[in-house]
């Protein structure tokens, strides 16, 4: 099972030298990821409800900066040599297909074939609204551009005709380091998203849903079964999931749903994980600031990532 971790791309953190050094130290401590999250505009007046937290509310203020989320992988390939490089996850209706494939496949080019691009339908109301995209289209229009991107390197001369996007014969090249392209791994939790995974996705990608490993797995089985509606062989989709995380310095009583306390205590709930199938897990550390963050990073790859054999 791989592990990736979070990167600070909000916030005060969020700035070149902070960037550079906890990639740098990712790939030091030997993670096999390392991932930035995605946020484009923040509004002052939000009702939306957000689907990931039990308080329902989004966390990050809107005067707190939040870096691009492709702009900072470009950048990451630029400080790293080895480590995969994840977007978790871009809104696909946000940004034209075809723009998107150019910089994906630019990223994938540059960092020789490191990219791992989290798509997902995105959820926030308001900012769809501020983007002038219609809310209500928003899984079609994903589902085209997921279409859209099986061919455009599978062709040699690819053409669309959708209800959102239409294109005739074009090229985006280079294709993408990584063959047929790079893996794209597809978010969301309903039913909806775990089809579009099973359709179109190199992987379902779980985002921080209280479950267990074991029924995580059991949710997976349908991914697959849809996989093999949709003609494809089950085996081509895989599972991943983001998981909050807290290093303690003493053990704590466990829960079956969370990732929290000593090293030790946390190798055997990952090994639960890698039990269940888990092909990857993206792990946010979820402590306040960035110092205190760093270190909790630097005692997991010294003491959690030999221990389960990396």
């Amino acid at each position: 099972m791989k592990l990736g971790v979070f990167l600070p791309v909000s916030g005060r953190a969020a700035v070149p030298e902070v960037l550079s050094e906890a990639a740098q130290q990712a790939e030091t401590l030997g993670f096999d990821s390392v991932w930035a999250a995605e946020r484009l505009v923040n509004p002052w007046e939000m009702t939306t409800r957000y689907p990931y937290s039990a308080a329902e509310q989004w966390f990050v203020p809107p005067e707190v900066p939040f870096l691009e989320t492709l702009t900072v992988l470009a950048f990451l390939a630029g400080v790293t040599e080895k480590i995969s490089i994840g977007a978790s996850v871009i809104v696909l209706p946000y940004r034209h297909p075809l723009y998107t494939a150019r910089v994906a496949t630019s990223i994938d080019t540059l960092s020789k074939g490191r990219l791992i691009l989290g798509v997902g339908i995105g959820w926030m109301i308001e900012e769809f609204d501020a983007l002038g995209v219609t809310f209500k289209d928003r899984a079609g229009m994903s589902e085209e551009q997921l279409q859209i991107f099986s061919q455009l390197w599978s062709e040699e001369r690819p053409r669309f005709e959708g209800r959102h996007y239409r294109f005739e014969e074009l090229a985006v090249s280079p294709p993408p380091v990584q063959q047929p392209r790079f893996p794209i791994w597809v978010g969301g939790e309903s039913e909806p998203a775990q089809r579009r995974a099973a359709k179109y996705g190199d992987a379902w990608f779980s985002y921080f849903v209280k479950t267990t490993p074991e029924e995580l797995t059991a949710r997976f089985a349908k991914v697959r079964e849809w996989a093999a509606e949709a003609g494809r062989d089950p085996d081509e989709v895989k599972l991943c999931c983001c998981r909050p995380i807290e290093v303690t310095a003493d053990p704590v009583p466990q829960e079956d749903d969370t990732l929290r306390g000593s090293p030790e205590q946390l190798v055997e709930a990952l090994k639960r994980y890698e039990s269940a199938g888990l092909e990857h897990i993206a792990l946010q550390f979820m402590v306040g600031r960035w110092p205190e963050r760093r270190e909790q990073i630097e005692r997991f790859g010294r003491e959690v990532i030999p221990a389960l054999g990396g």
